[in-house]
């Protein structure tokens, strides 16, 4: 089996390529620089350029490709660029695939539960629409409307909708764990916003649950079934390292103060999603408790 990986040197990436090549697969990894080894190939995503070559006969494709969301303040120079590099990213791939005489299966295509914007206490499964705001209108909305000519050209499309992934090599934990472990984690804005969560392992496990099974197509919530609220995350990344955390709450408008923008739509906000596609698949979770995926990641 031949796979195409965008995005291979991110956290999702990097981890599902040691998987798959774990278990005896060919995968080449598109890269946005001179290649170094066999397995790579160069593309440039915004001036529309991928080998047709590399892309002919390979099973899958699985894109990822896209600038960091919540890792710096989001200036208006910094959204064009998250919503040009997914668009244009995945326009560029979408066109080239199209474009074969032999085209793949199935793309996997990276999306965001971003998709349903604030939903409150209400939990949402994939049958729900777009909710508002940047991340929802401004980026997955076109992010994932890039996919459509595939779809057309027989493709078999799967729009992976991440939720927060847990991970002890990098991602939101990575910024957490620092202040956690000087016992001065605490509950932010109100603490009632709902986290959706998935494991690292469960993630990569889905992905290739997914790419097994032809059956399954459009979007898919790539989240474990037990969303917990902001507040419920705190305490239990306490309690999993054996520290305390604070009794007072990080109010909104400190952190809209110190990390902008993405405050408001990424931490102070929040998204209960359910994975409905992914169970009714067969998919069966290896975390569905928080408790146990901290302990399984840290």
């Amino acid at each position: 089996m031949t796979i195409i990986v965008t995005g291979s040197s991110g956290l999702l990436g990097s981890a599902l390529v040691k998987s798959l090549r774990n278990d005896g697969a060919r995968v080449v990894r598109l890269v946005r620089r001179a290649p170094r080894d066999d397995d790579e190939s160069c593309w440039d995503p915004a001036k529309g350029v991928v080998d047709p070559a590399v892309l002919e006969g390979a099973e899958a494709v699985v894109h990822l490709a896209g600038a960091g969301i919540g890792d710096r303040r989001w200036s208006d120079e910094h959204k064009r660029e998250v919503v040009r590099s997914r668009v244009e990213g995945t326009r560029t791939l979408v066109g080239a695939l199209t474009a074969l005489a032999a085209r793949p299966a199935a793309l996997l295509s990276g999306s965001a539960i971003g998709f349903y914007g604030d939903t409150g206490d209400l939990a949402v499964d994939e049958s729900a629409p777009a909710g508002t705001g940047f991340l929802a209108q401004e980026v997955v909305v076109p992010w994932e409307a890039e996919t459509a000519p595939a779809e057309e050209a027989g493709i078999r499309v799967v729009r992976l909708r991440t939720g927060l992934v847990l991970s002890g090599q990098g991602g939101m934990l990575s910024r957490l764990l620092p202040v956690f472990k000087l016992g001065l984690g605490a509950p932010l804005g109100s603490g009632r916003q709902y986290w959706s969560w998935i494991s690292i392992d469960d993630w990569v496990l889905a992905v290739r649950h997914i790419l097994k099974n032809p059956e399954i197509s459009g979007p898919v919530n790539l989240t474990a079934p037990e969303p917990v609220t902001n507040a419920e995350f705190t305490k239990a990344l306490g309690a999993a390292l054996h520290r305390p955390t604070m009794p007072i709450a990080v109010p909104g408008f400190a952190l809209r103060t110190v990390i902008g923008g993405f405050a408001e739509e990424g931490v102070l906000t929040g998204q209960r999603v359910l994975p409905r596609r992914l169970l009714e698949s067969g998919y069966t979770f290896r975390h569905t408790h928080l408790n146990e995926a901290l302990a399984a990641v840290l």
